[in-house]
């Protein structure tokens, strides 16, 4: 077993990385960029190596820094996470060059599944059954477009060098292709430097479920399915094992066609093989078809070794290091039902957009495991994915185990940064869901209902009022002055509706509250306040926001009443940049008369493109950025001229 690794990763997946090694024995090196200096894999790691800017590309994406870290601190192998160069062959062999060794497939197995064309030409030798479609090295326009019609509507276009949804389109009539395979191949050269697509017939009901699948270079064994139909945009959001509905002669067919497609390149380490599987009923053997292989450990590995007690990383190490595969097919078997929600920093009013900000609090239940790579007091970076956690629960049914993913998200406390918590809720508490009836439209389909914000009460707003004002720990004689209850108004923020809150404190543990005209009692008994009937619930103050712990979070802003403040109404008239990013493209001209919902400018975010459209009819007054330029979160792009008839 190896002394010493490096951790070629930041974040969730660094720290989930450093906790089993270092339980091994195994002295962790970590690397950092500057926006992470103080981040928690840091904080973890046995010693930590600075590698340069807060950009991937100068730091996170350097393998020869990397390597260079690795031989000054004297380890003997790098692991690569997720992401960044986890996928990266050249520099596979740039560490074995080394003298290194890589915790994961050679650079050979990697090449074979790096571009989705090459590798489902190589599936179908190896016997395993790939979706309909086009994968030629002929990237003309017409050429693209006539398979497409050839193969029936609707089709999807892919990055070849894709992942995680980017360079990816749906085109469901003829008129829709030329738009999207131009805006696939703008974001697929920006995330992967390929601009190369693929086109296959669309599975209309289609679920997601991927294999996981372990190698020794030689032979392989899978460690069974993991159904990860529940997405938006193409990003998983909720993923579960086993897959709901599947049976004996399904999970048997896809696991064989797994272990076929690793074994054919002489795979070793941990991947996923993906599957689309046709659920528009019953699953059956022959409704699945190959979709790409990821040749590294996949972000939604927990959900595995919850049902099958394995560690994959565990493994990893050791499978690395020499040591043969831990377990032979026979032994691996499934217990119970476990699921895993990504928490995200997103404004999901705002349709989750990224968000960043500094977590001024972060909670989890002690009920559920939760992988995370940052901590109170963390800010979240507009470098990398949002991501704040992994909220993972098992149970003894699958049942069971929703239920526990319920619980584990409303227990889940955090403040600081909107996030997607109620987005995670909704779909947790979804009865389609809770039936089993998955597929990668089930989002799409309800998102209006999913995406509803939370019924505020007033006692929201009591409870935000006491922590403000320390009303949740009196002493005995706080509600008193000369001699008469104490009196006190509070003004807080909702949003951008003001809400007005007067209390008069009677003793220590009753409290008369009027919420802008609603009365609400807040009385404690036995140490335990309760508001209105309802238990209190937690609140955190930090600076002017104070959250209240109930309904995912809900944030309220402290007014000070002193402050004359000028209207904060923006201008209906600007297009303004909803996050830091890079004006990709703008179509907008000086003059020209423009529809709501005509595109307007690109900007480019965590490696996603966003179309900006004008929110109304109207004329150009000004452009006010240029294609190239990087901006600010609020920024102007683009301003329309007034609107002399509203």
């Amino acid at each position: 077993m190896f002394n010493t690794i490096l951790i070629a990763n930041r974040g969730e997946i660094a720290c989930r990385v450093m906790e089993t090694a270092q339980a091994m024995g195994v002295r962790c090196v970590a690397v950092y960029s500057e926006a992470d200096a103080s981040a928690k894999h840091v904080q973890m790691a046995d010693i930590a190596v600075h590698i340069g800017g807060p950009a991937p590309a100068e730091s996170y994406l350097r393998g020869d820094v990397i390597i260079r870290a690795a031989l000054d601190t004297g380890a003997q192998a790098i692991h690569p996470g997720y992401g960044f160069l986890s996928e990266n062959p050249d520099f596979v062999e740039a560490v074995a060059a080394a003298g290194l060794t890589f915790i994961g497939p050679s650079a050979k197995a990697i090449r074979a599944m790096g571009l989705k064309d090459a590798a489902k030409a190589l599936m179908v030798e190896a016997g395993v059954p790939v979706v309909p479609g086009y994968h030629g090295a002929d990237q003309s326009d017409e050429l693209l477009a006539a398979e497409a019609d050839e193969m029936g509507y609707p089709v999807l276009i892919k990055a070849v060098a894709g992942g995680g949804g980017k360079g990816m389109r749906l085109v469901e009539a003829p008129g829709d292709f030329a738009d999207a395979l131009a805006s696939a191949r703008s974001e697929a050269q920006t995330a992967f430097g390929n601009p190369d697509v693929l086109v296959e017939k669309f599975v209309t009901q289609p679920r997601h479920i991927e294999v996981q699948v372990f190698g020794d270079g030689t032979r392989a064994v899978h460690l069974f399915e993991r159904d990860c139909s529940l997405q938006r945009r193409h990003q998983k959001v909720i993923e579960e094992a086993p897959a709901p509905g599947m049976t004996h002669e399904m999970r048997a067919a896809m696991g064989d066609a797994a272990v076929r497609a690793a074994e054919a390149i002489g795979y070793k380490g941990a991947g996923t093989v993906e599957f689309i599987v046709d659920g528009s009923g019953p699953l059956r053997p022959d409704g699945f078809f190959f979709m790409e292989m990821n040749t590294r450990l996949q972000v939604e590995h927990p959900v595995t070794e919850a049902i099958t007690g394995v560690d994959l990383v565990e493994w990893q190490l050791r499978v690395a290091a020499g040591e043969p595969l831990p377990m032979s097919q026979e032994d691996l078997t499934i217990t119970g039902h476990a699921f895993e929600a990504r928490l995200y920093a997103e404004d999901v009013p705002a349709g989750f957009l990224p968000a960043t900000g500094t977590l001024t609090h972060l909670n989890f239940p002690i009920s559920a495991r939760a992988d995370s790579g940052v901590r109170a007091g963390d800010e979240i970076s507009p470098h990398y994915d949002p991501m704040i956690a992994k909220v993972i629960v098992h149970g003894p049914t699958r049942a069971v185990a929703l239920k526990r993913l319920s619980q584990a998200l409303f227990g889940t406390q955090v403040g600081g940064t909107v996030t997607n918590l109620a987005f995670l809720g909704a779909l947790a508490g979804h009865a389609g869901f809770a039936a089993g009836e998955v597929d990668t439209g089930l989002i799409a389909r309800d998102i209006d209902t999913l995406v509803r914000q939370p019924d505020i009460a007033p006692r929201h707003a009591v409870a935000a009022a006491m922590g403000v004002s320390g009303l949740d720990k009196p002493t005995a004689d706080a509600g008193f002055s000369l001699w008469q209850p104490l009196r006190r108004t509070i003004p807080l923020m909702r949003n951008d509706t003001p809400v007005l809150c007067t209390v008069e404190v009677l003793d220590a543990n009753t409290q008369r509250w009027d919420v802008d005209g609603t009365p609400v009692l807040a009385e404690r008994r036995q140490d335990q306040w309760r508001i209105d009937g309802h238990p209190a619930p937690d609140v955190h103050v930090a600076g002017t926001t104070v959250t209240v712990f109930d309904a995912y979070g809900i944030a309220f802003h402290i007014v000070d009443p002193l402050d004359v403040a000028a209207s904060a109404a923006g201008d209906g008239n600007v297009v303004e940049a909803p996050m830091p990013g890079l004006v990709k493209a703008v179509f907008a001209t000086p003059g020209a008369v423009v529809a709501e919902g005509d595109r307007l400018a690109i900007l480019e975010a965590m490696k996603m493109e966003h179309v900006l459209l004008a929110a109304r009819d109207g004329t150009v007054a000004e452009v006010l950025a240029a294609e190239g330029d990087q901006v600010v979160a609020g920024a102007a792009l683009v301003r329309l001229e007034e609107d002399v008839d509203a």
